[in-house]
């Protein structure tokens, strides 16, 4: 096979760091982009990367694959590491079947075929990529033997086939999504590939810090409702109820073993909702950042628009949601919008945002798993109103005295009339007991 043409060598700054970047074109037509971080020298046990290009996934943050966060995983810990090779193969999408070919494969994954049988049934192959070229690249840059940053063992075969030593794989693990999670299965149970979410959440234990796990599973059996989302009530409390103290303050009531939980439950989730008076009390960022994932849509309900357009929630690192009412100044609408916040109008109610009308307008919107961060309002009028599916909730080993509740009054006034939790699975984070379970509307 003839080598590889270099077409092109420049430095590129990234948004991880400055890449040395070499451009190939193959004698099959395929382009290749060699990224190389600091040096290559001896070429001996180089972090390696071979990244087959996903259009939807690397550009767009498609939720239907991991690509893009695998793609920015193995920037960071290539960048982290100090020395390191990524190979981008942008004739690889879809596996080798092309662009147009993935998303009709898509489309019959919508109407329940797995990613092995779409494939099949539109006459392609399972994966049609060929790893030759790229390889020959990464050894004409020098590259004797790697480690590389992977879950599928058919890369790191193709590189020994092709004389580049393999030490060892390195996982490049990412928090599922509920929208991935049935495609990653099938890669693990149908491809070979090791573990694309980590290990499940079973018995408490976790990867160690900055590492995926799979948390899905305390999500449930995630429905569809036609008029809202699933919706699940997430809330840390102390033994004696209190997700704050009389002073308002409520960091950290959990310890950082369930708060990786909690990110890692944000990365499966569409939406992470919470009511103005946290995002003003507690000014949180809302984003996926103890575990590897993709952040999910922020919301918030403020019907006054009081939330200062210096919050966090309104900044750049994910996409968010305003619900407000028409008791909101035009005039802040308008500043919020420039600022590349989505603003919605919808019907109040006496305490506020009138719940039921916000989670039809986010269902319109496309959201179909949405996590309740809180506050106490919030979760108490979900509750109420039996607008939410779910519940998971960690309890810290920690009494408070007064403070502020975690749910409000529900108008049970005898112990047989509270809401029951079934299908319910208890774990030991840490310090921390994490409860999650269905609520029993039909019981309760």
């Amino acid at each position: 096979m003839a080598q590889p043409k270099q077409v092109a060598h420049l430095i590129l700054p990234t948004w991880a760091g400055e890449f040395d970047l070499r451009v190939f074109e193959g004698t099959s037509g395929d382009v290749y982009l060699l990224f190389v971080y600091g040096e290559i020298g001896d070429g001996q046990d180089l972090l390696v990367r071979l990244h087959s290009a996903c259009l939807t996934g690397d550009a767009f943050g498609s939720l239907r694959c991991d690509c893009g966060p695998q793609l920015h995983l193995a920037m960071r810990q290539i960048v982290a590491e100090g020395r390191g090779a990524l190979v981008y193969a942008a004739g690889h999408e879809g596996r080798g079947v092309g662009l147009v070919a993935k998303l009709q494969a898509y489309m019959l994954q919508d109407e329940g075929h797995d990613t092995v049988d779409a494939n099949r049934r539109l006459g392609l192959p399972i994966d049609g990529r060929d790893y030759r070229e790229a390889v020959h690249i990464l050894r004409a840059a020098g590259v004797r033997s790697s480690r590389v940053l992977t879950n599928n063992p058919a890369k790191a075969s193709a590189l020994e086939r092709e004389g580049v030593r393999v030490e060892r794989l390195v996982p490049l693990q990412t928090a599922l999504h509920l929208r991935n999670r049935r495609y990653a299965q099938t890669k693990q149970e149908r491809l070979g590939h090791r573990a694309p979410g980590g290990a499940p959440l079973i018995d408490g234990s976790l990867a160690g810090d900055g590492q995926a796990f799979d948390a899905t599973a305390l999500l449930g059996e995630v429905g569809s409702p036609v008029d809202r989302p699933y919706v699940v009530l997430k809330y840390a409390q102390t033994l004696d109820g209190r997700i704050a103290a009389r002073s308002g303050d409520s960091k950290w009531i959990s310890g950082t073993q369930e708060r990786r939980v909690s990110h890692a439950l944000r990365a499966a989730s569409d939406a992470v909702l919470v009511g103005a008076g946290t995002a003003v009390a507690d000014d949180p960022l809302l984003t996926v950042r103890m575990v590897p994932g993709a952040s999910p849509i922020r919301v918030v309900l403020d019907s006054t628009l009081r939330v200062p357009l210096d919050a966090q929630v309104f900044g750049p690192d994910a996409a968010t949601v305003i619900l407000t009412s028409e008791r909101s100044s035009p005039d802040r609408r308008t500043e919020l919008r420039l600022r590349g916040v989505k603003v919605e109008v919808v019907r109040e109610a006496p305490d506020g945002i009138d719940l039921a009308a916000g989670l039809a307008r986010l269902r319109s919107l496309g959201i179909r798993c949405l996590l309740v961060e809180g506050g106490s309002r919030v979760i108490t009028s979900a509750l109420r109103e039996q607008l939410a599916d779910r519940v998971v909730v960690a309890v810290a080993p920690l009494l408070l005295g007064k403070g502020t509740d975690a749910v409000g009054d529900l108008g049970a006034s005898l112990v047989r009339d509270g809401l029951r939790l079934v299908n319910r699975t208890v774990h030991q984070l840490g310090p921390d007991l994490v409860v999650a379970g269905d609520l029993d509307w039909a019981r309760g």
